[in-house]
């Protein structure tokens, strides 16, 4: 199973990033995110991988952010998401924008991306926010104390990977900042940007 490759870029062609490690080509497959994040073909580049394999079949796919690939792989848990719709979906909406969209419930913007319908977009919603936690847009933050995260943030981002003491570091930071954000999905999106510094 390969979980990450590091050489340099031979060839960057649509949707694919050619990748030499060690005098072997990989293709690597990757959204429009991160190909639009790449340096120039002969420059050093490391990918986090996503090796997918079936009976008749083995591609890879490449990140650069770690909760862009996280994000992801929640994706493919979804019934009838494949690793291709996955993808679509992560060039159709950067991921910290989908991550929002997800956990705010907005299916009307999932469903504008190109082969994603309304049933799929709202499957999405409701299976990936049970697992992101139930996060509500609208939900002003801090039933007891202004400017205090609430539990769902908390397991939001836990849902994603990160570890518990790292996030309450980071909501801390911005409980702290001079302008603490009012939202839910606003702490969830600021928390990110902390997180992945």
């Amino acid at each position: 199973m390969i979980v990450s490759l590091t050489g340099r870029i031979l060839e960057l062609v649509e949707g694919q990033v050619v990748l030499d490690v060690g005098g072997v080509g990989y293709g690597v497959e990757a959204s429009k995110t991160t190909l639009d994040q790449l340096p120039a073909v002969g420059s050093d580049l490391s990918l986090k991988i996503y090796h997918h394999i079936t009976d008749s079949d083995q591609r890879l796919f490449g990140f650069i952010e770690p909760l862009e690939k996280r994000l992801f792989e929640k994706l493919i848990t979804v019934k009838g998401i494949g690793p291709k719709g996955a993808l679509t979906i992560l060039s159709g909406h950067p991921y910290p924008d989908l991550l929002e969209i997800i956990v705010s419930g907005q299916t009307a913007r999932l469903s504008s991306v190109p082969g994603i319908g309304a049933k799929t977009a709202e499957r999405i919603v409701l299976e990936l926010r049970d697992k992101l936690g139930q996060v509500d847009p609208t939900h002003s933050v801090g039933s007891t104390m202004a400017g205090s995260p609430n539990d769902e943030v908390l397991s939001a981002l836990e849902a994603l990977g990160y570890p518990k003491k790292k996030v309450l570091s980071a909501l801390q930071e911005l409980a702290r900042s001079a302008t603490p954000p009012s939202e839910t999905s606003s702490w969830v999106k600021e928390a990110l940007i902390i997180l992945n510094r």
